[in-house]
């Protein structure tokens, strides 16, 4: 099976993933800020040093230390001294909402659409081409795959979709998919799963990537596409919801306050 290596977390490697904008504190800072709202990153989890953030981001040790207190400001990390000392994920389920609820209203809807169109390209190819090239092994391997995640936790089912969706992509044995589909993670992933947070769209999610491993398996490339288009735009459709909701919301109070 063309897989991810064993032991590798790929939405934790998205996360860690080389920026494309460099030298831009407030963009690794939204980046980590995502992954800690998420679930992605654990409360207690210990992030890498200054040096070691900035070297693996690609960008200067100065900028990985300034969006590391920015964080730290904003109650999402901590550092400690000593020698078992660093930077801590101080998850906070109030305070992770908060922040999720800022970032859904910050995008546009716009971009939130083209965001969709991109990746669903991305993914409707990549579950093509798997369907055309994927063998028995592959498929069974996928199949296990979805049998041991967790989806007990938001953090838990959005690991268990970056993992699906990077593996298809290593199915369609296309390097630059693999390359597309982990960039896409690390800048909007953490916001189009956002609605897993829900149980009911966690099962909903797993039912669809099951029937889409169904379709890699029966080698339908336009079913495998379809499905995988759907799902990024269920993903979509739910933020856009969401956007809506916290919006009348805010006007609801600011109504109350006049």
């Amino acid at each position: 099976m063309a897989q991810v290596s064993a032991g590798v977390d790929p939405a934790r490697s998205a996360v860690f993933a080389p920026l494309s904008d460099i030298g831009r504190a407030e963009i690794v800072e939204r980046r980590l800020q995502d992954a800690i709202t998420s679930g992605v990153l654990h409360d207690g989890e210990r992030l890498p040093s200054e040096s070691q953030l900035g070297r693996r981001l690609g960008v200067a040790v100065v900028t990985a230390r300034e969006a590391l207190e920015a964080l730290r400001d904003a109650g999402l990390i901590e550092t400690r001294r000593g020698r078992d000392g660093g930077s801590f994920v101080t998850f906070d389920p109030d305070t992770a909402r908060r922040f999720t609820d800022e970032r859904i209203r910050a995008v546009s809807r716009v971009e939130l659409r083209d965001a969709s169109m991109h990746y669903a390209a991305i993914a409707g190819m990549a579950a093509e081409l798997a369907a055309d090239r994927a063998g028995e092994d592959d498929v069974q391997g996928l199949r296990e795959l979805e049998e041991q995640e967790d989806l007990s936790t938001a953090g838990g089912a959005r690991r268990a979709v970056a993992r699906f969706q990077l593996e298809v992509a290593a199915l369609s044995q296309s390097p630059r998919l693999v390359r597309e589909e982990l960039r896409l993670q690390a800048e909007i992933g953490s916001l189009i799963w956002l609605g897993l947070r829900e149980e009911g769209n966690r099962m909903r999610s797993r039912a669809a990537r099951q029937a889409e491993v169904d379709a890699i398996g029966a080698a339908d490339t336009e079913a495998a596409r379809a499905i995988a288009v759907r799902r990024i735009a269920g993903g979509v459709e739910w933020l856009l919801d969401e956007k809506s909701r916290l919006e009348t919301a805010a006007e609801a109070v600011a109504s109350s306050r006049a």
